[in-house]
């Protein structure tokens, strides 16, 4: 990133504002990247978790598949989900709050007795798939925080502060040299200013001298 700048004491003023700003904000932002490391790596522990557990829960299906032939699947179905909202590390992220399934009535004495083991088995299956995938979203959002506020961190760090930092520098050499200067030239001119007075004052003297000596 090229910083603008001009070699005078506004640009060097808005300079330093601008730094001791970015400063200031690194240590927040990192905080909030540890922050969110954190939560992204807790997401991920929790989604290998529901991934363990619905793995599990096909196999007891498919241990069953020899029977699903007879059972209507259409008894379980997907009523509601119930969402809310909350911020971690100052992102806003779904909340999970409740799964709802619907169970349609079926005939209770005329259904096999394995039944109730389908129904439960397929609710089952019904909320760990709808937890991963909301896992699994989270997860998305918070690891793109976490990118967006990493790239943050390397551009102050990396960029911007060294780059405030050698802007100010090469304006305050330029200012002192330039001051420098500006004092050598004064003492040249006073030194010529000065020889150029004594230089005058034999002359003064020796025209005193001869009007005396007139008289």
């Amino acid at each position: 990133m090229a910083i603008k700048y001009q070699f005078n004491k506004t640009s060097l003023q808005a300079l330093e504002k601008n730094l001791k700003m970015r400063q200031r904000t690194l240590p927040i932002i990192k905080s909030k990247e540890t922050a969110l490391r954190l939560e992204v790596k807790k997401c991920k522990d929790e989604a290998e978790v529901l991934e363990e557990r619905l793995q599990q829960q096909i196999e007891g299906y498919e241990s069953m598949y020899a029977l699903w032939g007879e059972f209507d699947a259409s008894l379980v179905s997907l009523k509601d989900v119930e969402l809310g909202e909350k911020k971690i590390a100052g992102v806003r992220v779904p909340l999970l709050l409740n799964i709802s399934l619907e169970v349609r009535p079926f005939g209770l004495f005329s259904a096999p007795k394995w039944y109730f083991d389908g129904i439960q088995l397929l609710q089952g299956l019904a909320k760990t798939a709808v937890e991963r995938e909301f896992v699994l979203a989270k997860l998305d959002l918070l690891d793109h925080a976490r990118r967006k506020t990493t790239q943050k961190v390397n551009l102050f760090e990396k960029v911007q502060i060294p780059g405030y930092q050698e802007a100010i520098r090469k304006i305050k050499r330029f200012m002192e040299d330039e001051e420098n200067l500006s004092k050598s030239s004064q003492k040249i001119l006073k030194s010529l200013q000065a020889k150029r007075a004594q230089a005058v004052e034999p002359e003064s003297s020796a025209e005193g001298e001869e009007v005396e000596a007139y008289d």
